[in-house]
């Protein structure tokens, strides 16, 4: 206990973080002290004794706590920036810089882990590191890590006997290459990620990117260095994330972090911490910024986007109840005030018209009417929702501790389809979760042909450790019957969503230009307002705010396109290339990207040798310039929304 007395008490004079997030070069260097000199740090009660007088004269000279409430109702216009902080007594300001010292990274998993992706660049890039999309000339090689499922952890391990051997054969005049594991996998498996690859040189949780630039400095001694604290009030509101290409027409803001709802099969509130929401402020502020930059779509990201809360300001800390769908509950006790997520779309789709406003991942329960309302109003808020089911049993939604039951389930989506008409639906669904039986399958594969979505997410079960399922649950359905069934889900999900497809025969579509398709290089493609994946000629065509004026799309403009249906066959879901249990993400994914596919015709539709995917046939029927978009929303598109 020498060593350790010795750490704290340093870390209580100097004003360190947690001394778990300190290196294990500072735990062996006291550990060395004590053994020279057979104490754990001489003169540390004096310096002790001392910090604590410091402290106290310090404390009684110093505001009261009326000063901090009347500081609080202060709002401000722009969020503040931090001061950066000395660095540590170990390291110099000197061996925190990054010294052009350059960084691959690696994403995996979902869009939040893009969004850190952005954030943990913003801040290398700040400490004088460089980025290269080049993996053989890379100093630093980091992995934005999944934890969701077994599959998407075992393609990290995967991932790291490949970059073993880079290091091994990496040149010594080049200096040693740091491989570093960020994210979800880091804080769930922590030092189990470094006994078991000794090539691992760092662990960042993903509260934990801030310290990357101290983290990585530790290493060049040669040592492991690793911070999986979690955070309660962590949102990285500061940092403006650096995006990897500069030609993009969309991006990702990140509006809150960590998920309360603890259902029973989610690693999720583990791996990311409690619930907690940006300021308002802050995010505008970031909106403000894309827009100048002159993106197109953002798309607001969360672990349970619309439960956001900013509670930042003492004024917002009202009484307000919280309102849930009808028929839906928490599994936590109902929070009260903040400014909630329907004031958050609100401002943000105010501040620049041309600008599409997307959300993702929402939860079921948080859909109040004054969200749907706003949602059906607004031009420029896609008519698009996520809204996972899970499961079509009540009796597994239960044990899934949802908060609802399959009859509240299809009242909402009812009630959704009032409010918004038009509007495109996704979903996730799991496939053999514990104890679920053949009729629960069923009631599942009757929810998807009731509902008719147009994505679709689905996935075998995959049991994680530390979950409630885990702990309190048996994983008792086979593996050939969880991808039998999936197999299932799969092909009425196919079946139900052509048909939403075909209906779209005739409509006109506003298209976002994304830039060329990766099917053809005389293709554009894009996306419309269901976020369905849109792929077209790139073809001169009409400019409707200059009549006659034939021009070329450029990604970033809107174009209007006008769609028919061509007829093929569609593969068979075994003939797809998919292994267990990730095989309802390949599905989902090549659905977005190739059900619709577009060619101009001169005339009316005609039918040609359908040689790619089945899908609505669309040709272009002019392009948007900003001044123009809005009078396409009032007058071509209002029969379509």
């Amino acid at each position: 206990m020498q060593p350790l007395r010795c750490v704290l008490r340093v870390q209580r004079a100097l004003h360190w973080g947690p001394w778990a997030s300190v290196s294990r070069l500072l735990l062996s260097t006291c550990g060395a002290h004590s053994r020279l000199h057979g104490t754990a740090c001489p003169g540390a009660e004096r310096q002790e004794d001392g910090v604590r007088k410091d402290f106290s004269s310090r404390l009684a000279a110093g505001p009261a706590f009326q000063h901090f409430l009347r500081n609080a109702s202060a709002s401000e216009e722009k969020p503040s920036f931090p001061e950066a902080e000395d660095p540590p007594p170990y390291l110099t300001a000197d061996e925190l810089r990054g010294r052009q010292r350059k960084v691959y990274l690696e994403t995996y998993g979902c869009q939040m882990n893009v969004n850190d992706t952005e954030i943990a660049w913003s801040i290398l890039q700040k400490s004088g590191y460089l980025r290269t999309s080049d993996l053989q000339e890379a100093d630093v090689i980091l992995l934005v890590t999944c934890s969701i499922r077994e599959k998407a952890e075992q393609t990290i391990w995967n991932r790291l006997r490949q970059l073993k051997a880079l290091k091994t054969k990496r040149l010594r005049s080049r200096g040693p290459l740091r491989i570093g594991i960020l994210g979800c996998m880091a804080e769930r498996l922590k030092e189990e990620i470094l006994n078991r690859e000794k090539m691992v040189d760092l662990l960042a949780g993903p509260d934990a990117y801030r310290d990357l630039p101290r983290l990585l400095a530790v290493t060049e001694s040669g040592q492991q260095a690793a911070n999986v604290l979690l955070s309660l009030d962590e949102t990285y509101a500061d940092v403006m994330p650096v995006q990897a290409s500069p030609g993009a027409t969309s991006a990702f803001v990140s509006i809150m972090r960590g998920c309360d709802n603890m259902c029973s099969y989610c690693i999720v509130p583990f791996t990311r911490g409690r619930e907690r929401s940006r300021p308002v402020a802050s995010i505008l502020e970031e909106v403000r910024q894309l827009s100048e930059q002159g993106l197109k779509e953002v798309t607001l990201l969360g672990q349970n986007v619309n439960s956001f809360r900013d509670n930042s300001e003492i004024q917002f800390n009202n009484a307000v109840p919280t309102n849930l769908s009808r028929g839906f509950t928490t599994n936590y006790k109902t929070k009260q005030g903040g400014l909630r997520f329907a004031h958050l779309l609100d401002q943000v789709s105010r501040i620049d018209p041309e600008m599409r406003i997307r959300f993702t991942s929402p939860h079921p329960k948080d859909f109040p009417d004054e969200v749907l309302q706003l949602i059906g109003e607004r031009d420029n808020i896609c008519k698009q929702i996520h809204l996972p089911a899970q499961s079509g049993s009540s009796r597994v939604l239960e044990a899934m501790r949802r908060g609802y039951s399959r009859e509240a389930y299809v009242e909402l989506v009812h009630h959704i389809r009032e409010s918004i008409p038009g509007v495109s639906l996704s979903s996730d669904f799991i496939a053999g979760f514990c104890g679920e039986t053949e009729e629960d399958h069923l009631q599942t594969v009757s929810l998807l042909r009731e509902v008719r979505y147009n994505i679709g997410f689905l996935f075998a079960y995959s049991m994680r450790q530390k979950t409630r399922a885990y702990h309190r649950l048996k994983d008792d359905v086979p593996e050939e019957v969880k991808l039998r069934r999936l197999e299932e889900l799969i092909t009425v999900f196919r079946e139900e969503a052509t048909k939403v497809n075909r209906s779209s025969v005739g409509r006109t579509e506003l298209v976002l230009v994304e830039g060329l398709s990766k099917r053809s290089a005389s293709d554009l493609c894009g996306r419309n307002d269901g976020n369905l994946k849109v792929i077209f000629p790139d073809v001169e065509m009409e400019d409707v705010a200059s009549p006659g004026l034939r021009v070329r799309a450029q990604p970033g403009d809107y174009v209007l396109v006008k769609d028919g249906f061509l007829e093929a066959k569609l593969p068979e879901p075994k003939t797809l290339p998919f292994s267990a249990p990730s095989a309802a993400w390949v599905l989902s994914s090549w659905w977005r990207r190739g059900a619709w596919l577009l060619w101009k015709t001169p005339g009316p539709l005609e039918t040609r040798p359908a040689h790619r995917t089945a899908g609505p046939a669309v040709w272009p029927a002019g392009i948007l310039t900003p001044k123009s978009r809005a009078q396409a929303h009032s007058s071509d598109l209002a029969h379509c929304r």
